[in-house]
């Protein structure tokens, strides 16, 4: 496999060359010191995947683009990126390798491209994550159709604007999962992606300073099988989930399983569903825009709509993008609440003599009892302030806290010409989950201090510093530090 991927890595840009299109180059290098257990939160979360939760690693990356325009507005799009690493999840593995097609605004992407997997706008080098998906793990491969950016339509006086996007895919690890699974523990293989959103937005700057948004995403695991780790290293099936044509239908029209599945998939939904309703609030004055959004996330019915009352759980957030000044660029404040997961009861009627009651609590947000947890090769798809299963020295695939209530701010900046920095902190409290409470709440605070350079005589390079730092109970104390070079062209 490694022999084939290094014969791509040469044919690709070759062929590539010869379409007279643009191409770019791009080569980094990173190395990351950590003296805790993990490397602190903020030095390895929301960077595609390109780092490890356990300590000092490296990586040295190398990637392929080629991008060219036609008549009557179509575009063809491809890239290639392979990564090597040590003290990651694998030493050698494909980041990104893709093919695009455009028209217009429509658009079609085939393969592992970095992307951010919610519809919702949020500053990537502020933000603490999205709800949903986000940009905390490597790129899951799918076939994506999508509109990228805001569409304005014509028939509207471009007051009405929409985007979204409709994915298939596959994970891939599941031979990692077997390999981090421990004695006794369940992990899954074999598992297919789904994912679909639709974002609308009301408003014309050009003629109102304010926009209103609004949307839905929801994502999906099915498909697959679900293994035990066994103590001679083998594993077990436990469970073989159908994959067929009517199981991807089921998967985009959220429906329950048929007879071949488990009890709880035919009382529920097929899969691990789940998603985020998405609002947004854009006002601009002057130079300055002021940007408020809520990022809630829902497991199932009683998150999706309010069927109990009041939505409790999700992010808040406010993001101002200050006048061009030397100092400070934007801020960045989210408060964020896993803690309700509609409470703690779940009952569906088929014990005791209760029939007809139903209380559809206890959500377990990340987890499911087939799937193990919305991760992918340990790192949470969703939120990366509650830790994947990267972060489980006892080699479970679930998440060790999935019940939090935390505040994040960011900040950054461009002093002089090529210099730019930014500062992250967080503060969180955990009650880990339902089904295993811990006995005390735990707290926890990540830091992160990051300065870039772009030297402007030597344009192509980019020098990173960066030093975390992690203080609490939940992922222990670790002082950590990271350095990168990247040359693009």
């Amino acid at each position: 496999m490694n022999r084939i991927l290094i014969i791509i890595l040469f044919l690709i840009p070759l062929s590539l060359y010869g379409g007279n299109g643009d191409i770019s180059v791009n080569v980094e290098t990173e190395a990351t010191f950590a003296g805790g257990s993990f490397s602190p939160l903020w030095l390895t979360n929301n960077k595609y995947g390109m780092s490890s939760a356990g300590g000092d690693n490296f990586y040295l990356r190398a990637g392929a683009g080629w991008d060219k325009s036609f008549r009557y507005g179509w575009k063809l799009g491809a890239g290639l990126d392979l990564a090597t690493a040590a003290g990651q999840a694998s030493k050698f593995w494909l980041q990104q390798a893709y093919f695009d097609v455009s028209w217009r605004m429509l658009s079609l992407s085939i393969g592992s491209k970095e992307r951010i997997g919610s519809p919702l706008e949020k500053d990537p080098l502020l933000t603490s994550g999205w709800m949903a998906e986000g940009i905390n793990t490597r790129p899951i491969p799918q076939i994506r159709a999508e509109i990228r950016d805001f569409y304005s339509l014509p028939f509207t006086g471009n007051w009405l604007s929409l985007k979204g996007h409709l994915a298939y895919g596959a994970f891939l690890d599941g031979n990692w999962q077997e390999s981090f699974a421990t004695t006794g523990q369940a992990y899954a293989r074999d598992v297919k992606y789904h994912s679909k959103a639709l974002m609308l937005r009301i408003g014309n700057k050009e003629k109102f300073p304010a926009e209103f948004e609004v949307g839905l995403h929801m994502a999906t695991q099915f498909c697959g099988d679900q293994m035990r780790k066994m103590a001679d290293g083998s594993s077990e099936l436990l469970l073989d989930m159908p994959d067929g044509f009517r199981n991807y239908i089921n998967a985009f029209f959220p429906s329950s399983g048929g007879s071949d599945t488990t009890w709880g998939e035919q009382v529920n939904v097929e899969g691990n569903m789940l998603g985020s309703w998405n609002f947004a609030v854009n006002y601009y004055f002057r130079d300055w825009k002021f940007r408020l959004y809520l990022d809630h996330y829902f497991e199932d019915h009683s998150q999706l709509t309010w069927q109990y009352g009041r939505w409790r759980d999700g992010q808040l957030g406010l993001e101002i993008d200050f006048p061009k000044n030397r100092w400070v660029s934007s801020f960045l404040w989210e408060t964020i609440s896993t803690k309700d997961q509609t409470g703690p009861l779940l009952y569906d009627g088929f014990a005791g003599s209760f029939s007809d009651l139903q209380m559809s609590g206890c959500d377990s947000y990340y987890c499911h009892y087939i799937y193990q947890s919305w991760q992918y090769y340990g790192m949470g798809i969703g939120l990366p302030l509650l830790p994947g299963p990267a972060y489980n020295e006892e080699g479970s695939l679930t998440y060790m806290s999935n019940r939090m209530k935390a505040n994040h701010f960011g900040l950054r900046g461009n002093p002089a010409e090529g210099w730019s920095w930014r500062i992250l902190a967080s503060i969180a409290r955990h009650w880990g989950t339902y089904s295993s409470p811990f006995d005390n709440v735990k707290h926890q605070f990540s830091g992160l201090a990051e300065v870039r350079y772009n030297p402007p005589k030597l344009n192509k390079w980019t020098f990173k510093a960066a030093l975390g730092i992690d203080n609490g109970d939940l992922l222990g104390n670790s002082v950590g530090g990271t350095i990168s070079v990247n040359y693009k062209l």
